[in-house]
């Protein structure tokens, strides 16, 4: 057997015990304790030990006043542990077992959030790698989840992050479908060039990638001879963007590749948002028996009659959560 045969073996050997010292969760434990148990662990980031908690809660206790908040922290777990099936599965489950449910939105926004994500592993996110040539199935899938949540729930919290993230994934299939008109002219597949160049104008109008769709199509109706045709496209290119790489002194020249642009006040608002923004929040911020809390507390002080409440308590009213907690200490 050789060195490396005998590494491996070392290796597997390794993992293996490292994986029979896991320790199984204590079956006595109640509900409130491995919900406790399992916000320590997200508190201190610890996605694992967390998500095995919350499925050991909600399979223990599937009807317990902790079981729903449960499932939506494991979407959150599974999404900050990288695994992005298990996310969007968690996501799905919920969205089939509660459509009414109040933070059902957050269920969708994560949805979305394991598609913008898929495709984005470590060296894509911290080596230059252009995004804009990658299989834009996840960024596709990504967008029309987004849309989803935007349309159906306008109003929720996780609405302007997903109308960004919707501004620079449009972009981003924009500038795909670019390269790809390209790669046709590339080929000597003008027609089909010319129709991918065509499509984006119609179809991806307000991205920057308009001008770029708009000479590919002088160049490949250049390349068929249809002069009539590549006349309009450089007339509508040269009138909305005169100061496209492609103009050289307002004449068309050869042109062969996406222009290279310095990103715009859009795309850089958007990129930024995007990179401060990649770490989602988890749902809610607070945990169950915190705003059980406040809400029997509000439940309380409305049930006060008008004619009886003095203005501490009108004031009181107005108090943050954290506020009555300390007593007024930190105000």
């Amino acid at each position: 057997m050789s060195m490396k045969h005998l590494l491996l073996v070392g290796l597997f050997a390794l993992l293996a015990a490292c994986s029979s010292n896991t320790k199984t969760l204590d079956e006595s434990l109640s509900e409130s304790e491995l919900y406790s148990m399992a916000q320590e662990d997200l508190d201190a980031r610890n996605y694992g030990p967390a998500i095995e908690k919350l499925r050991a809660l909600e399979s223990r206790y599937p009807f317990g006043r902790f079981a729903e908040q449960a499932q939506l922290e494991l979407i959150y777990a599974y999404h900050q542990n990288n695994e992005p099936e298990a996310t969007r599965s968690s996501a799905d489950r919920f969205i089939r077992l509660h459509p009414q449910h109040p933070n059902v939105d957050y269920a969708y926004y994560m949805r979305g959030m394991s598609s913008f994500n898929r495709d984005r592993g470590i060296f894509e996110r911290f080596l230059p790698l252009d995004m804009t040539r990658r299989d834009p199935g996840a960024a596709r899938d990504s967008f029309n989840e987004f849309a989803q949540l935007v349309s159906r729930f306008p109003d929720s919290r996780y609405a302007p992050d997903a109308r960004l993230r919707m501004v620079y994934l449009r972009n981003l299939l924009a500038s795909y479908d670019v390269h790809v008109g390209h790669y046709y002219l590339k080929r000597g597949a003008f027609v089909a060039a010319a129709n991918r160049g065509r499509y984006v104008v119609e179809n991806f109008q307000q991205t920057p990638a308009v001008p770029d769709g708009l000479a590919l199509m002088v160049e490949a109706y250049d390349r068929l001879a249809m002069d009539d045709l590549k006349s309009d496209a450089l007339t509508v290119l040269q009138a909305n963007y005169p100061d496209h790489p492609s103009l050289e002194d307002g004449e068309f020249r050869h042109h062969v590749e996406p222009a290279q642009r310095d990103a715009g006040w859009v795309e850089s608002m958007t990129v930024g948002a995007l990179d401060r923004l990649l770490t989602p929040p988890r749902q809610g911020g607070r945990t169950v028996a915190e705003r059980e809390m406040e809400r029997q507390y509000q439940d309380a002080l409305a049930a006060i009659p008008s004619d009886i409440r003095t203005p501490v308590q009108e004031q009181e009213r107005d108090r943050s959560w954290f506020s009555r907690l300390t007593f007024g200490l930190f105000d």
